[in-house]
């Protein structure tokens, strides 16, 4: 397994990705779940590490592995994964967290909210200056009191403290799991996926794996505008087009 990035530089990799975003063109295919997912080329392949691999996960690892890119998916009890790794083919591993860390070129956590500050503590050193995508939300009732204190603040700023050192993205957290398999690539404007982060080049990155996943990427604003598609929000878990989610959070 690969542990850094061994080819270019991220500087390199998010121009790259920038030129590609603006070519490719907008998704046209029929709604459709993995088994039927169409074969699509990733403009530029990354490994993408995947912390937590269960609804959002485990979606968002098929729909990369099937627009070519290469993922190693973990959880508390790797083994189960197993299953999903085989039907995914050769560019699907699965490993532990720490495995799933240090191979990432980007990574994904898709963890209950709850167990963010654990992740944070004990993978400090293996996502020390990777991009990080954050799908999770908190829920007082299963999270405690913590959730009450993330949304507060809003999940962008809370999510920062908890995941310090780290190029942060706030995305796919206001979808749900179902949606994210079945509107994928779908026929005509694509569903549009809300993201939030201060580092620019962590962004780019970000929109293109949306589109790879087969989405609209829409950049809402640094870290601390997250809050604007946070749980219980009006635009929150709505399948909304680029246009009507830029006209609900009111942007350009």
């Amino acid at each position: 397994m690969s542990s850094v990035l061994r080819s270019a530089p991220l500087t390199l990799l998010a121009a790259v990705l920038s030129l590609a975003m603006s070519a490719r063109p907008a998704a046209s295919q029929e709604p459709h779940t993995d088994a039927q997912a169409p074969r699509t080329q990733a403009s530029a392949p990354l490994k993408i590490g995947i912390i937590g691999t269960g609804h959002i996960g485990g979606a968002l690892a098929a729909l990369w592995v099937n627009a070519g890119h290469e993922v190693l998916m973990s959880s508390r009890h790797p083994q189960e994964l197993q299953a999903l790794a085989h039907s995914l083919g050769p560019k699907a591993h699965v490993g532990t967290p720490a495995e799933a860390a240090r191979f990432g070129e980007v990574v994904l956590i898709s963890v209950p909210y709850g167990a963010l500050p654990q992740v944070g503590r004990d993978l400090k050193n293996e996502l020390a200056g990777k991009i990080v995508l954050d799908t999770g939300n908190p829920y007082p009732e299963r999270d405690g009191a913590m959730a009450v204190e993330a949304r507060r603040k809003g999940t962008g700023v809370a999510s920062a403290e908890y995941l310090p050192g780290v190029r942060l993205v706030r995305a796919f957290n206001a979808i749900n799991s179902g949606d994210l398999r079945s509107e994928a690539h779908r026929k005509g404007a694509p569903i549009a996926i809300p993201l939030a982060g201060d580092d620019h080049e962590a962004l780019q990155v970000a929109e293109q794996l949306v589109k790879d996943a087969g989405f609209a990427p829409v950049v809402v604003g640094p870290l601390a505008k997250a809050r604007e598609f946070d749980v219980g929000t009006p635009v929150y878990t709505r399948l909304m087009t680029e246009p009507q989610l830029k006209a609900a959070l009111g942007l350009k």
